[in-house]
């Protein structure tokens, strides 16, 4: 295993289909796990529990996977590399390494102890950079041997999150980066296996797809990359602490029928 993430190679015949799920990982490496608080480590809240669990049929569909191990307080996998606002709406969205949680907790034991420009800088060569290099890779070689390349990037989230919106988040949340990460045919596949699910699911709003999603995706370049955003509930039960394997199961058959779209429109 990698440091940074684990890749899972495909079973079936192979497609060119990337799942990465950056916000997954629980773990916090050594030098670091003193800075936090215990609490928090012990319980990171802001992580997107088990999606690579929900995900680990892919594999048999031909589709390789990539996942993180560290957690996302170490560094975000789906934030700017320059900290860009990703929107600009006034929501309170969480840093490239973040100080506190969504809800706005400190995460670390003393200010002294939150990342300065030397340490996020450290991060980003340790923990951020081989994960965008290893997701590049695979992309390119499928361009190579198959002359296109999706990636599609899995996330999950609380259904409620008070500081991003007042409503609850539908149960999908198909992001495109307003159709400029993707092209038409992949969208429609998405959203058509999607609504096999008969859940309700929103595009490009509230979310349209972090960096990863904006960063590769290049539709002009033949590699489409798309963001799902699921509320948690779809697959852990209702406090969203446990997984919830018949409501997994459920789930799957969804995200199944809408790669078996996604691979007939390659």
């Amino acid at each position: 295993m990698n440091q940074n993430y684990i890749i899972i190679p495909p079973k079936g015949k192979k497609v060119p289909i990337l799942v990465s799920v950056p916000h997954c990982g629980t773990a916090f490496p050594k030098e670091l796990m003193a800075h936090f608080k215990k609490e928090k480590v012990a319980f990171p809240d802001d992580t997107d529990f088990f999606v690579h669990k929900v995900y680990d049929f892919v594999s048999e569909l031909g589709i390789t996977m990539i996942y993180a191990h560290y957690n996302r307080w170490v560094i975000d996998l789906n934030r700017s590399p320059q900290n860009q606002n990703l929107y600009d709406d006034g929501r309170i969205i969480t840093s490239l390494t973040p100080t506190t949680d969504f809800l706005g907790n400190p995460i670390y034991k003393a200010a002294e102890l939150e990342p300065d420009n030397k340490e996020i800088q450290r991060r980003k060569e340790k923990y951020y950079l081989p994960y965008y290099n290893a997701i590049g890779k695979v992309l390119n070689n499928f361009k190579k041997e198959f002359g296109v390349a999706v990636l599609w990037d899995a996330h999950s989230i609380r259904q409620l999150v008070p500081t991003i919106q007042s409503e609850p988040f539908p149960s999908f949340i198909l992001g495109t980066n307003d159709g400029q990460s993707a092209n038409g045919t992949f969208i429609a596949a998405a959203k058509q296996g999607i609504a096999t699910s008969g859940k309700k699911c929103s595009y490009n709003t509230p979310f349209k797809g972090g960096n990863i999603t904006r960063h590769f995706g290049k539709p002009a370049e033949n590699i489409h990359a798309l963001q799902l955003e699921m509320i948690k509930p779809l697959y852990m039960n209702d406090t969203e602490l446990t997984y919830h394997s018949k409501r997994a199961e459920v789930l799957k058959n969804s995200l199944k029928n809408t790669f078996e779209l996604l691979i007939k429109a390659i």
